[in-house]
């Protein structure tokens, strides 16, 4: 048999070991703590009331075809930043789960949750709860993966944080005297250093990059607008409003501290505010008919917590078309306007200070 020349050979090894790729590396991870903007099912698996779940129809009708949990009538936020940055939906943390080779992280936000542990007490996972189980989550990767894997992913995952609305608003629907002691900005710092613990000490556990959304007009959402009628007809509740300026205000100057103070700390804040303000404003603009009125409810501007029919008012009504509308039910959004913003906070641009995509990438 014919011999190769040697220089055949020598040139043939290099080729070959070329063509072999590197293993990729899965996408970052993300872990997601806050309330029902973010909660995927978590109160599904929990003893609280109807008020608190959304595992029933018409919840989930756009996209799933199912109630999933979401507090809406398909994905939310956090769905469709998992799919822009190539992950799968990310899982409730209740739900039983394998741990695979590619891990993509887990979801702990519960409807209803606010910062203080009070907020709706015993009825939802508070974000100190949260807390206790991505500690718990952390704990189990290790000893599924071994420290070093668990500590790479929790070092290069994103934290997600939609919180403090329940925290505000629980006051005013429950006709509580609970602000009473408070002036409101005292309140308020209650709120935001209850957060920052909680962020402090997820960083301490590695944790470096962080998403926030701000807080929205409280006192335009449906739910609340209906509240006093004589004062503000079909207006927004000033009061609880002013609440969310004063905290939307002592987040960014939080988030602009611990930049400061804490070692790797990266972060992107999205203004929720402005955002949800120009759709319900200019709501033909961004496609929609319906700035005000839910399309599930009942009473004025559908704005009676009634959706579905499993909560103490039982009568609703269904609008035909959800995507003509900026609110879901009394509380929440449509599954169009999550994609807005999730396209919104999705396309800042990667060269910006503090881009999303960039969050995304592996330190």
């Amino acid at each position: 048999m014919a011999k190769l020349p040697l220089f055949l050979i020598l040139i043939s090894i290099p080729l070959s070991i070329s063509l072999r790729a590197p293993p990729l590396e899965p996408p970052v991870a993300a872990f997601i703590f806050g309330d029902s903007f973010f909660d995927p099912g978590n109160n599904n698996f929990i003893n609280t009331t109807t008020l608190d779940q959304a595992n029933f129809w018409p919840y989930g009708l756009s996209y799933f075809s199912h109630p999933t949990g979401r507090f809406s009538d398909g994905r939310l936020i956090s769905d469709f930043i998992a799919d822009h940055a190539k992950l799968p939906l990310i899982p409730p943390y209740l739900l039983p789960r394998n741990y695979h080779q590619n891990y993509h992280g887990v979801n702990f936000a519960s409807a209803g949750a606010g910062a203080l542990s009070q907020t709706f007490k015993g009825l939802v996972i508070d974000l100190k709860t949260q807390l206790k189980y991505y500690k718990k989550e952390v704990a189990e990767l290790a000893n599924k993966k071994g420290n070093t894997k668990a500590s790479r992913i929790s070092s290069n995952a994103v934290y997600f944080f939609s919180i403090g609305t329940n925290d505000y608003i629980s006051h005013f629907l429950l006709n509580s005297s609970g602000l009473a002691p408070y002036p409101h900005s005292k309140y308020v710092d209650m709120v935001i250093g209850n957060l920052s613990i909680i962020v402090q000490a997820i960083h301490k556990r590695g944790g470096r990059k962080f998403v926030f959304l701000n807080l929205g007009e409280l006192g335009c959402l449906p739910g609340l607008r209906i509240l006093e009628p004589e004062r503000y007809g079909d207006g927004c509740l000033e009061e609880v409003s002013d609440f969310a300026k004063l905290h939307n205000k002592a987040l960014n100057k939080l988030l602009l501290q611990m930049e400061q103070q804490l070692c790797g700390f990266k972060y992107f804040l999205y203004d929720f505010n402005s955002s949800l303000a120009r759709k319900m404003t200019q709501s033909s603009k961004y496609g929609f008919k319906e700035g005000k009125k839910a399309c599930c409810g009942t009473g004025r501007l559908n704005g009676i917590f009634s959706c579905g029919g499993k909560r103490p008012v039982k009568d609703f009504e269904l609008c035909e078309n959800p995507r003509e509308f900026v609110f879901w039910d009394s509380y929440h959004l449509t599954e169009r306007v999550y994609e807005q913003m999730a396209d919104e906070m999705w396309n800042i641009a990667i060269t910006e200070p503090n881009s999303l995509k960039k969050l995304f990438q592996r330190l």
